[in-house]
């Protein structure tokens, strides 16, 4: 039969959906199929439904139930002639949390403060409901020509005016975002952007 798919899944639009992936290794040399589906809910209660595929290897669900005690369960079974290899996922939907990378990152002198940046960014913007489910933030940042990276946060805001930082030099920013209840994980960091502090003219 077939390898068995290694899957995983991460609620990138939390609560909206859920999104999975996965991979076979090695790497089939017959034409594979898949069939996703999930399951929600204890025997005898349990709820099924159909993964809808998104692209050859993934699939999205939604109409998830938010704070449930009982696990997703996701099923990737690949298919072949020479037979089909399942995959069971079980999950909470809370501990899949991952949010996409913050957007649209900008890096702006203040006037008059040579040791200040101000930071401004917005929430991914597939994230949906950031007003009810918001988010927090962590920012890292180096000069230029510096190996060494600091990091700073969890914030709640979209913005943050960085202290302390070395006139006269340009700094590169990036942000990461993560479930404001700390469930989950860290997004991947944003698109980098730099900046230089005001300078006396």
């Amino acid at each position: 039969p077939p390898a068995l798919p290694a899957v995983e899944c991460w609620a990138i639009s939390y609560p909206q959906a859920v999104n999975c992936s996965w991979d076979l290794a090695p790497e089939p040399l017959l034409d594979t199929d898949f069939v996703a589906t999930y399951r929600h809910g204890v025997s005898g209660a349990t709820e099924t439904g159909e993964c809808v595929r998104t692209g050859p290897r993934s699939c999205s669900f939604g109409d998830v139930q938010v704070f449930s005690l009982t696990p997703y369960e996701v099923n990737v079974t690949a298919v072949n002639p020479l037979g089909a290899a399942s995959r069971l996922l079980p999950f909470l939907l809370e501990n899949i949390i991952k949010p996409d990378p913050p957007e649209d990152l900008r890096v702006s002198p203040i006037p008059g403060e040579t040791k200040k940046l101000l930071l401004e960014w917005s929430p991914p913007g597939s994230w949906p409901f950031p007003e009810y489910f918001p988010l927090k933030y962590r920012i890292r940042y180096a000069r230029e020509e510096d190996s060494v990276t600091k990091m700073i946060g969890p914030y709640e805001q979209t913005s943050y005016t960085l202290t302390g930082v070395r006139p006269g030099t340009l700094h590169h920013i990036q942000v990461a975002a993560k479930d404001f209840t700390d469930s989950g994980e860290f997004s991947a960091w944003s698109l980098p952007a730099s900046g230089t502090p005001w300078m006396e003219p």
